[in-house]
């Protein structure tokens, strides 16, 4: 057994370890091990008896919960385990909320402590009505706009003749009159005179995020945002133009449209809206998008690449805009995203949790160098010194790579058949010994063949 994100080791008992387990209870559950070090040998407690009588004690004094406190022997090593289940209701330690993120317990408060507790209740944040929000804060021209791009699909309830209100009520956006926050988020006519932060923020920058050109603020509900947005890449921050009228890729473009408007659309309906703004970072080579939330409990990384279930923190939000033909509810955006770029010769997305919230990246199709016309001839000769210095498995990595520049250490091992470690040091001794030179970074670089 492995110290993990839901165990804890721990020598001796000390009073603040109630906080943690107030963390496992208001996350996943988990046990604290009280008579292990850190790697996990059990150390004797000499008062486990008194333990065994206060723990359970404070625990149901402090938290009014109960958790199983059982005692372990370790070749005559006494060591306590706590069990702490999960509770769907929130349980507080001294008027104060913990929770569990990874391995640490950090208290809750502001709009955590809320986000929190509402979800602890049953409820979205999307779900809940604007008190002093009424059809006048909602903009006409987006509830067209959305009716008319939803008509590809055919998923909108019909809408003839209805006011704008009732259209809200029929997509869940309003109720008993009352304008609900998805409703704003989607239609308002001025959402961030409610909710901050209903904004993108657009950078075009140099080599690095330190090296800032100029840059692209934009306020406004989802469906302005969605086309704006689009607009202001293609004119100002793009070399080349793309068609987003269209999903299919033209040649020449840099990026995707379908990963593209995948990523835009994921970034605006996922978002956390009492959070940070979005934000979309334009590079030479790489372009990322970044909006604050975390994903659901239970999915990874890299759970997003295959198939999964579509779990959105704002349900009223995402299903308004499935029935506009803007998103499906299968989970299938990340699938789109790693296809399209599949599909238009790019490096695989990165997408990286980052900062409290998700990062997805693309990168631009890697310029395949052509080896010129003097090494193409010598290339027999070069290879033969190469396989007389280091050996065949050199030589048979240096030939992939004068093929194929872009390849990574992991997809040349895969051909090889041998482990990405093997490569990396085929490619090292080649470098050093000057057959080749890396250009660029690890995910959108390539080796550069040289005439020694």
């Amino acid at each position: 057994m492995n110290e993990a994100q839901n165990i804890e080791w721990k020598q001796s008992w000390r009073d603040e370890y109630l906080k943690w387990i107030c963390a496992f209870a208001n996350t996943q559950g988990g046990k604290i091990y009280i008579g292990k070090d850190d790697k996990g040998e059990s150390v004797h407690l000499d008062n486990f008896q008194a333990l065994l009588e206060d723990i359970p004690s404070k625990i149901k004094n402090f938290m009014g919960i109960i958790c199983p406190v059982n005692l372990h022997d370790d070749n005559g090593k006494k060591f306590i385990e706590i069990v702490v289940h999960s509770y769907a209701n929130p349980i507080s330690y001294r008027g104060k909320y913990y929770v569990r993120s990874g391995s640490s317990t950090h208290e809750l408060n502001g709009v955590e402590l809320q986000e929190f507790l509402l979800h602890k209740s049953g409820k979205t944040w999307d779900e809940l009505v604007v008190e002093d929000a009424t059809i006048n804060d909602i903009d006409s021209d987006s509830i067209k706009k959305l009716i008319a791009d939803s008509k590809e699909k055919g998923r909108l309830p019909d809408t003839k003749g209805l006011s704008n209100l009732e259209i809200l009520e029929k997509l869940r956006l309003a109720y008993n009159n009352q304008i609900k926050r998805a409703g704003i988020v989607l239609f308002g006519k001025d959402p961030n005179h409610f909710f901050p932060n209903c904004k993108v923020m657009i950078g075009r920058f140099g080599a690095d995020s330190e090296d800032l050109k100029f840059q692209e603020p934009l306020e406004g509900n989802v469906v302005f945002l969605l086309e704006e947005v689009q607009n202001i890449l293609n004119y100002k921050f793009l070399t080349r133009p793309i068609d987003f009228e269209g999903m299919h890729r033209r040649e020449g473009d840099e990026y995707p449209v379908a990963a593209l408007r995948e990523m835009l659309l994921n970034a605006l309906v996922h978002k956390k809206y009492m959070g940070a703004a979005i934000q979309i970072r334009v590079f030479d080579d790489k372009l990322s998008i970044w909006n604050e939330g975390t994903l659901p409990n239970g999915m990874t990384i890299e759970s997003l690449k295959t198939e999964h279930n579509s779990k959105s923190p704002n349900p009223i939000l995402a299903d308004a805009c499935f029935k506009a033909g803007y998103i499906d509810t299968w989970g299938r955006g990340t699938l789109k995203i790693y296809k399209a770029c599949e599909e238009a010769g790019l490096p695989e997305p990165q997408i990286l949790e980052k900062d409290g919230g998700i990062e997805v990246t693309l990168f631009k199709a890697v310029v395949k160098k052509d080896v010129s016309e003097e090494i193409r001839n010598d290339f027999g000769t070069i290879s033969e010194e190469i396989r007389d210095n280091f050996g065949t498995k050199v030589e048979a990595t240096f030939k992939i790579i004068s093929e194929h520049p872009e390849y990574s250490a992991e997809k040349i091992a895969k051909e090889m058949g041998v482990t990405s470690r093997t490569i990396e040091n085929h490619q090292a001794k080649l470098k050093d010994a000057g057959y080749i030179e890396r250009k660029g970074d690890n995910v959108g670089g390539y080796w550069k063949i040289l005439k020694k």
